[in-house]
């Protein structure tokens, strides 16, 4: 097996699977972004129903939903 068919292999192999599931089993659906620090803190992993704040600059975060439900917040 040569190096280029490794790497397509690997490629393809993370790509099969849009369950990428979730360790915790819960289903994000969308994430927590800072538009000026690009810090991202996923919903499944924030307490209460208030947006956090950017553990970078303190300002609120605004939530973005994912376009197409993959399991995660990507």
């Amino acid at each position: 097996m040569g190096i280029l068919s490794a790497v397509e292999e690997i490629l393809r192999a993370s790509t099969q699977s849009a369950d990428r599931g979730d360790s915790a089993g819960e289903t994000s659906t969308g994430a927590y972004w800072c538009d000026d620090c690009s810090e991202r803190i996923r919903d499944v992993d924030v307490t209460g129903t208030e947006p956090p704040n950017c553990p970078n600059c303190d300002e609120e975060m605004r939530f973005e939903r994912a376009a197409i439900s993959t399991g995660c917040a990507c």
